[in-house]
Order: C-alpha cells, then sequence, then structure tokens
C-alpha cells in the first residue's frame, strides 16, 4: 500500500508540472510572460481593433469616393462633348489609381511598412510588364489613338495597308470594315507604327483626272470641254473653280489634267461621271483620244542576205515545175 501511494504521488506531482508547463509556454506565446496582466490584453485588443476598424473604415469610405469621383469625371467629359471611348477609358484609369491609393492608405493605417508595400508593388508591376509586353505596347497605342485621335469611328481610312471604314476603336484593338463587308481586327500597335491614311477627314477633296488628246487636236477646245463637263455636273463645287492644267508632252499624246473639287461622300460617283462624259465629249468633238500603238516589221534573211521568201520558193520548185527565166519552152 505504501508503493502504491507512492506511486500515486509521484504522478500527480508529474501532472501538476506538465500543466505548469504548458501555462507558462501559452503565457510565452501570448507575448506576456509569468506575469500575465488581463488589462494589458485587452487594451492591446483595444488599440489594435481600433486600427482595424479604422483601416476598414478608409477603405469603404475610400471606394466609395473614388467611385463618385470617376462618374463626375465621366459627366465633366462629356459635357466636354469627348468622345465615348475616351471617356470609359479616362474614368477607368482615374478609378484605378484612386483604389491603389486608398488601399496603400489603409495598409498604412494597418501599420504595415509603406516601404515594403511599395516594393511588392514595383516587382509586381515589373513582372506583369515584362510578361505583357506586347499587350501593354497595344494599349499604348491604344491609348495614342484615343488621346491624339488620327481617325474616329465612321472615318475611312487606310492603316497598315488595311483600307477600310473604321467601326470601333478599343484599347486593344481597331475594328474596320472593308468595302466589301469584311470586318478586319488590327493591334493597336501596327496601327500606330504605319503610315495612316484619312480619307474622310476633310469635308471635301480634289478629283485629279488625266486625259490625253493627239498632238493635231487644237488644245483650246480640248479644255473648255472639259471645263464645261466639271461646271455642268451638279456635285462638282463652285468653290475652288475647276481647272485644266497642260501637265506633259507624252510619248503618243498631250496630257491635261482636270482638276475639279466634291464633297468627300460624293467623290466617287462624281469622278465616274466626269470620265465617262470626257471620253463622249471628246470623241463627239471630233478629239483623238491616244493609245500607244507599235507597228512592227518583221524582216527574215538567209545567211547569204538574201529573203527568205525568195530561198523558200527555190527550195520548193523543180527544174520540171518551173522555167528558166528568159527560157522558151520546148515544141
Amino acid at each position: 500500500m505504501a508503493k502504491t501511494d507512492a506511486a500515486q504521488a509521484a504522478a500527480q506531482a508529474t501532472a501538476a508540472k506538465a500543466a505548469a508547463a504548458k501555462a507558462q509556454a501559452s503565457e510565452s506565446l501570448l507575448g506576456l510572460g509569468a506575469g500575465f496582466d488581463f488589462d494589458k490584453l485587452m487594451a492591446w485588443a483595444q488599440t489594435q481593433g481600433l486600427k482595424l476598424l479604422a483601416s476598414l473604415a478608409i477603405l469603404l469610405i475610400g471606394l466609395w469616393i473614388a467611385k463618385r469621383l470617376s462618374q463626375a469625371l465621366e459627366r465633366v467629359m462629356t459635357r466636354a462633348n469627348m468622345e465615348v471611348t475616351l471617356r470609359g477609358f479616362l474614368r477607368n484609369i482615374a478609378y484605378a489609381v484612386m483604389v491603389v491609393v486608398v488601399a496603400v492608405a489603409a495598409l498604412q493605417q494597418l501599420g504595415v511598412p509603406m516601404t515594403s508595400v511599395l516594393a511588392v508593388l514595383g516587382a509586381a508591376g515589373l513582372a506583369i510588364g515584362l510578361a505583357l509586353k506586347d499587350s501593354l505596347s497595344n494599349i499604348a497605342s491604344g491609348v495614342m489613338l484615343i488621346v491624339l485621335r488620327p481617325f474616329r469611328a465612321g472615318d475611312y481610312v487606310q492603316a497598315a495597308g488595311i483600307e477600310g471604314t473604321v467601326e470601333q476603336i478599343r484599347v486593344f484593338q481597331t475594328r474596320l470594315r472593308t468595302v466589301d463587308n469584311r470586318v478586319i481586327v488590327l493591334p493597336n500597335s501596327l496601327i500606330t507604327t504605319a503610315v495612316i491614311v484619312n480619307f474622310t477627314a476633310n469635308p471635301r477633296r480634289r478629283i485629279d483626272l488625266t486625259v490625253g488628246v493627239g498632238y493635231d487636236d487644237d488644245l483650246k477646245v480640248a479644255k473648255d470641254t472639259l471645263l464645261a463637263l466639271a461646271a455642268a455636273h451638279p456635285k462638282v463645287l463652285k468653290d475652288p473653280v475647276p481647272e485644266v492644267l497642260v501637265t506633259a508632252l507624252a510619248e503618243s499624246s498631250v496630257n491635261l489634267e482636270l482638276r475639279a473639287w466634291a464633297k468627300t461622300g460624293d467623290l466617287l460617283h462624281t469622278k465616274s461621271d466626269l470620265v465617262e462624259g470626257i471620253r463622249n465629249e471628246l470623241i463627239g468633238k471630233g478629239l483623238n483620244i491616244p493609245y500607244p500603238q507599235r507597228d512592227l516589221h518583221v524582216y527574215h534573211h538567209d545567211a547569204d542576205g538574201r529573203p527568205i521568201g525568195e530561198v523558200l520558193t527555190k527550195a520548193v520548185a523543180d527544174d520540171g515545175d518551173v522555167a528558166a527565166a528568159g527560157a522558151k519552152p520546148k515544141s
């Protein structure tokens, strides 16, 4: 019995020591040490809780303000008659910048060192930039197209060697529709690095038609005919006044150039009407519309210089069929 009581006492002592060690370890993990103070714990929780609430309030209020400011910016740009694509792009950029500022302010309120946050943001930005190099190039080109506006939706342009009507300008791509109703999507980086020709940027354009007449024709009659055709056409503008210039003494014709102005939307049909009228009027007035001609004379000679026709004739004929020159037939 004495041994059993001693063993139980030893076991109880061991359990008590283990419980004391566990309590000490818990106090060490809490950072309170052996002198645990409940008031200090409450003060610490109250301080951190206030920081967390303040950070959450900064985040929520900041996001609300950012949304309101971006909407106000869009209303201002709408009053300024900015393009829809430009308005949406600038609004999104402004909202993203304000969200980043609010997030940084909220983290700073929690006590996070800003140097660490900025270092992480810089490294992330560098990694994203390297991974999305081509996409960022298209974004930068899209910003240039939206801000500089070399063309707008509805313009007929030539971009990157492709002609078509601009349907939509996006941040990454631009959509063109060709005259045969095909849709072509061009990356913006290809457009900004090539020549851009805008055919409809101005309200009127000049028609240049080169007409050749014969050297024996009366140039005054030809010039008067061209000017009369331009003046009679209802879609040819009176100002600037149409004119005809002698541009070249060509190989087979004297070249005249008719210069007439028309509205951009009427250019194609007006030019077609003028070409047809010029052809009919010049022929009707007896004027020539020369075209290059070549007369080809081919001479074949044998090795001794005789014409090839004489050689062939003598080769086919024989003594019984052809009499010698000057000989009389036998009786």
